[in-house]
């Protein structure tokens, strides 16, 4: 990783350190989110994937005001993002531990691989 690629990584992280937080006090059932990113591709690669707890938790969520609040924490470090919605993805605990055992890295190599075509 190059170094400007080190310093845009931190400010990844800071924003959405910060959007989680808020998260975690505005979203019921929202657990957690991360991200995923090739900086070749920079900013279109970046995927973040929100995770709640269950399927029916996720099923009432407001994901237009998750994506919202993403993308402003996101431009508050310079980072802007044009359509959020296409690099947001949401998931559950529920889903992980029923189709990987609850295996995070398998579950998100699958859902990235081009050849399986999946979007949570």
């Amino acid at each position: 990783m190059r170094k400007t690629d080190r310093k845009t990584e931190n400010l990844v992280i800071k924003a959405l350190t910060d959007a989680c937080e808020i998260a975690l006090a505005r979203f019921e059932g929202f657990s957690w989110l991360t991200h995923l990113v090739n900086y070749q591709r920079f900013p279109a690669s970046l995927t973040i994937v929100c995770v709640y707890e269950t399927n029916a938790q996720l099923a009432t969520s407001d994901r237009e005001a998750m994506c919202t609040l993403i993308q402003a924490e996101l431009a508050s470090v310079g980072i802007p993002i044009k359509d959020i919605r296409r690099q947001v993805r949401f998931d559950t605990e529920e889903n992980c531990n029923d189709e990987n055992d609850g295996k995070w890295r398998e579950r998100f190599c699958e859902f990235l691989s081009p050849a399986r075509g999946r979007a949570i």
